[in-house]
């Protein structure tokens, strides 16, 4: 075959090749208007829906999101808050409880240096009266040796009680 013959043929205009080209066109296109472009166009409408229901559950989703971060947000602040409150509530009830502490040992102290203070006056006049007495016994026992007689002991005793009693009190230790 010859290159330029075979050019020229599928360059000719047939028309009864143009007419059966357009009637089969023709044909496909109304059997794929029937038969594929309505499901095609659903699918693709439902796809534009699916998309849309998409974009608005991410709207709301998103929406949702920055209202629990703007919640959460406050909550933190809140509970800080509350942190720094119930922080300055302890706070002073250890103060007040240091001062309690320090009140009653303070009381304490003074019931007990009270106490060593009587103990201490009662054992002073335990000795006062020690050295009363022995003063006494003395003074009774220097008599007899003296005069050399026996005295009534009560008349005498008696008698050295009021001569030690009428010494005067500052001899004693003062307190």
């Amino acid at each position: 075959m010859n290159t330029p013959l075979l050019a020229s043929a599928l360059m000719d205009i047939r028309p009864g090749l143009i007419f059966y080209t357009l009637v089969t066109f023709a044909l496909v296109a109304i059997v794929l208007r029937m038969k594929a472009w309505g499901p095609i166009v659903a699918m693709v409408e439902e796809r534009e829906k699916q998309i849309a229901n998409a974009i608005d559950s991410a709207k709301k989703e998103r929406a949702e999101a920055e209202k629990q971060l703007a919640e959460a947000r406050q909550a933190g602040a809140e509970a800080r808050r509350e942190a720094a409150e119930m922080m300055r509530k302890n706070q002073a009830e250890v103060e007040k409880f240091r001062d309690q502490l320090m009140a009653k040992s303070r009381a304490d102290a003074e019931a007990l240096k009270a106490e060593a203070q009587r103990a201490i006056q009662e054992e002073r006049a335990k000795a006062v009266a020690e050295v009363r007495a022995m003063a006494a016994d003395l003074g009774v026992e220097i008599a007899k040796k003296i005069l050399n007689a026996e005295l009534d002991a009560a008349r005498h005793q008696a008698l050295a009680d009021q001569y030690v009693a009428g010494l005067p009190q500052s001899a004693q230790p003062s307190a």
